[in-house]
């Protein structure tokens, strides 16, 4: 893969959650969740290989009564991401500056 894209931010869900993280310390499961649209087994799949590689933390607090699970990028986990973004621009920028020809 290009030089800074990341194969395990990558995939849309996984960058996505990233995306969102990023402007943040932290965002519960349930706002991860709503936002993407998907299903806790879908997240919790997709949060499981950004825990593996050490992308993010997951912290599970008691609140009301129940347990609330909280999502944060560790700093590895906004290093890789901020790199795998500049990469994705460069390719954008890179495509623009040379549109692809052909024929008409």
């Amino acid at each position: 893969m290009r030089s800074g894209l990341d194969e395990t931010i990558h995939p849309i869900n996984r960058l996505q959650i990233c995306a969102q993280l990023s402007g943040v310390e932290s965002l519960s499961f349930a706002a991860i969740r709503d936002g993407l649209g998907v299903s806790d087994s879908v997240l919790s799949k997709q949060l499981k290989v950004l825990q593996e590689a050490g992308y993010v933390t997951l912290r599970k607090e008691p609140f009301n009564s129940r347990i609330h699970a909280w999502v944060a990028l560790t700093p590895l986990g906004r290093t890789v991401y901020t790199a795998h973004m500049a990469a994705l621009r460069e390719i954008a920028e890179g495509h623009a500056a040379h549109p692809p020809t052909g024929p008409h």
